[in-house]
């Protein structure tokens, strides 16, 4: 996802390090900080697989800033990427919220309604944190306020999200 959130933030136009950087932290940083251990080898990667173009800038002190941008075939991959999302892309909340931050820069609508639609078929699957045997339980299923806390939250809000994508939907 961190590939994705880079190609993502480059498709709106060229940036420095820090401030892509900045960009990726506010869009997940509270869930899964971004540390440079992970970011600049990212960045190396997509510089090396031809998808990012890095050219270096005199900065304001001794230091050369980068400048990055999205590549023809950059972009091209962000669009693979968009469009093929599935599995944890689409079930896992912050991966599939990195999806649905950039999936307006797939051009055709069928595509983006695709990937909308995949997220509302996984939201329909039962599911639970906790289980009796194999049955999910429900927050009506437990005296425990915590996990009935949990369980309440998370069936609000994934009725909030399918109320949106069927709206999306239309």
């Amino acid at each position: 996802m961190l590939e994705l959130a880079i190609l993502g933030f480059l498709a709106d136009g060229p940036l420095h390090g820090y401030q892509l950087r900045r960009r990726i932290a506010h869009l997940s940083g509270h869930a899964r900080p971004v540390s440079d251990g992970s970011l600049y080898p990212a960045i190396n990667r997509l510089v090396d697989a031809g998808l990012l173009d890095r050219r270096t800038e005199p900065g304001a002190s001794a230091a050369h800033r980068h400048t990055l941008s999205l590549t023809a075939i950059g972009r091209a991959e962000l669009l693979r990427r968009l469009r093929d999302a599935d599995g944890l892309d689409i079930s896992d909340s912050t991966r599939y919220f990195t999806v649905l931050a950039f999936l307006s820069q797939l051009p055709d609508t069928a595509d983006q309604h695709a990937v909308l639609r995949r997220r509302l078929e996984f939201l329909r699957q039962p599911a639970s944190f906790f289980h009796d045997g194999d049955r999910p339980l429900r927050a009506e299923d437990t005296d425990d306020p915590y996990r009935r806390g949990m369980l309440t939250i998370a069936r609000a809000t994934s009725h909030a999200e399918q109320a949106w994508l069927q709206e999306a939907l239309g």
